[in-house]
């Protein structure tokens, strides 16, 4: 297979979030049992009502083990034949040099291989058993000790930003903070790292925050760009669109009204998501979800998306692609949200049931409809 693999024939640059949490550590041992990784939800899922498809099973890269440097080659091989620019690894600092999962990106970086692109998104909230029925437990507590741990949390993602492989907005290292609102001082942070960012001889810092309120201004809080909460906004906006929805609910919810999972139909979830995103504004950096059930974490508490096909999705990113057209390539970034969240049921990795379904539809949406030479 010969697939065009440089930016200037990608009509967008996908960059698909990436979760560690496929090896054992000591803290998820303690918490969830010996040997906890993100498979240990995923292989126990159970269908919950009628027509329900879980447990959703690995195809090409099986129950794999991110410690295995053969895996972490066979996810870049898969990610760059469609299409994706690169992986955006979540990133855990907890404040006082507390860190969590963070082997499989050290490992790259020691090691210069997989050579694909990467950028750091940093999950700046704090670990509790929400998805486990129990959210007032705090597992590991996300702190904000002030300016001097702001520096060595500079220091650490410092090796990430001079790696030749690391991801850059007009030549500055790309870096995405999930929860900005969090930060006591956001101006205060981005103004700091900015600074050590010039006295690293860095070109800059091309830094990006999640939007949980749908009209953050990211440029007041000294951030360049913003990318909206998904799946949360759609699922919120589905959850409030009045009594058709409530109707449908009650009707996909019996004989359980109470205990089964919210359920929404793929194609509602798309036209909320769609609705939602300003193509006009250059500061905002749209995601795209190809699929949600996180039932494996969550159980009855858990949110699916119904009929979820990689048909759907590739015209969802189609539209997507379409609508920041007008932006120059080097802004013309889409997160794919996410590459491997498999008790999210959220990910594009090969399954059972679809194959390389959703990653031939990034084919075609980064290479136009051909999705490549074949």
């Amino acid at each position: 297979m010969s697939v065009p693999s440089t930016s200037a024939s990608r009509r967008a640059r996908l960059i698909a979030y990436y979760l560690p949490q496929f090896h054992p550590i000591p803290e998820n041992d303690i918490w969830w049992g010996k040997g906890f990784t993100e498979w240990t939800n995923t292989a126990k899922a159970r269908s919950l009502f009628r027509g329900h498809y879980q447990p959703h099973v690995p195809a090409d890269l099986g129950f794999y083990d991110l410690r295995l440097p053969e895996t972490r080659e066979a996810q870049a091989g898969l990610a760059q034949r469609h299409g994706i620019e690169g992986f955006c690894y979540w990133h855990y600092w907890f404040g006082g040099g507390k860190r969590l999962l963070e082997q499989p990106l050290k490992e790259v970086l020691d090691s210069g291989k997989p050579d694909f692109p990467f950028c750091l998104a940093w999950a700046n909230e704090s670990w509790t058993g929400i998805w486990h029925g129990a959210s007032n437990k705090v597992l590991m507590e996300q702190t904000y000790p002030g300016r001097k741990d702001e520096e060595n949390h500079f220091e650490c993602v410092f090796r990430a930003f001079r790696d030749g492989r690391y991801m850059t907005v007009d030549g500055k290292p790309l870096f995405l903070v999930y929860k900005p609102h969090l930060l006591p001082d956001r101006r205060a942070f981005t103004e700091h790292w900015r600074e050590l960012a010039h006295r690293a001889r860095l070109p800059g810092l091309y830094l990006v925050g999640e939007d949980w309120t749908w009209d953050w201004d990211p440029q007041r809080d000294g951030f360049d760009a913003s990318v909206p909460h998904h799946p949360g906004n759609p699922f919120a906006l589905l959850k409030s669109q009045g009594i058709r929805q409530q109707l449908l609910q009650l009707q996909e919810r019996l004989p359980s009204v109470f205990t089964a999972p919210y359920r929404f139909r793929y194609t509602d979830f798309i036209r909320a998501a769609l609705s939602l995103l300003r193509f006009d504004r250059r500061d905002q950096i749209p995601v795209v979800v190809p699929n949600w059930d996180n039932t494996p974490r969550s159980g009855r508490l858990g949110h699916i998306l119904l009929d979820a096909t990689p048909e759907l999705f590739c015209e969802y990113l189609h539209n997507v692609i379409r609508g920041i057209s007008w932006k120059n390539p080097e802004h013309r970034i889409v997160l794919i949200k996410s590459w491997n969240e498999w008790a999210e049921g959220n990910y594009l990795e090969p399954d059972l049931r679809y194959g390389r379904g959703f990653l031939e539809a990034c084919k075609a949406g980064a290479f136009g409809r051909g999705g490549g030479d074949a």
